[in-house]
């Protein structure tokens, strides 16, 4: 599955991808605010992940600049599937680009394909030590559950207090935030 917004292409990853992603992905600054990454994340972790088959359910994609032919990666956004079998968005954003709106503009067409596949609601979480995570799930219309709650990071080693946070897609949208 792909999608295209205004600056990115998603799609997904492909094998050959591991090196981008690699490059992409291996800041402790990023893997240490995310649940599932390892560190130190290794050249043999991105292979592993981007050798993984897709849940047509569950998509995950690279976020590629559409301008170099989808080359240049800034990022990771998708799906996955919760213990309680919710849909979960998770996203990064490698740190040359962050700050310019990339992890918002691709969970909105994330978000927009989950409607589509039929999922009626999105859960979320950030770490407390990560506001702009936060900010960027409020703009898109999430809504604090009032739950926050040790959430183990793998990036860690430890569990950190996370902030949960959920999306439902009965929400008129003339009552979602438009500001990306």
């Amino acid at each position: 599955m792909f999608a295209r917004t205004q600056r990115l292409l998603l799609r997904p990853v492909w094998p050959e991808d591991a090196e981008a992603l690699f490059a992409g992905i291996n800041d402790a600054g990023i893997v240490c605010n995310l649940a599932r990454a390892p560190w130190p994340y290794s050249a043999e972790h991105a292979r592993e992940f981007a050798a993984r088959a897709q849940d047509p359910f569950y998509p995950h994609y690279l976020l590629t600049l559409p301008g170099d032919a989808g080359q240049t990666l800034i990022g990771s956004c998708g799906l996955g599937q919760t213990d309680a079998g919710e849909a979960e968005l998770g996203y990064w954003i490698a740190r040359d680009h962050w700050g310019q709106g990339y992890a918002t503009e691709a969970a909105r067409a994330v978000i927009a394909n989950a409607w589509t596949l039929g999922h009626r609601r999105i859960v979320a979480s950030h770490y407390i030590d990560n506001p702009a995570s936060g900010a960027v799930l409020r703009r898109l219309g999430f809504t604090p559950t009032g739950t926050t709650r040790p959430r183990f990071s793998l990036g860690r080693g430890y569990e950190a207090m996370a902030q949960e946070y959920a999306l439902e897609s009965d929400m008129a949208e003339a009552e979602r935030p438009l500001a990306a």
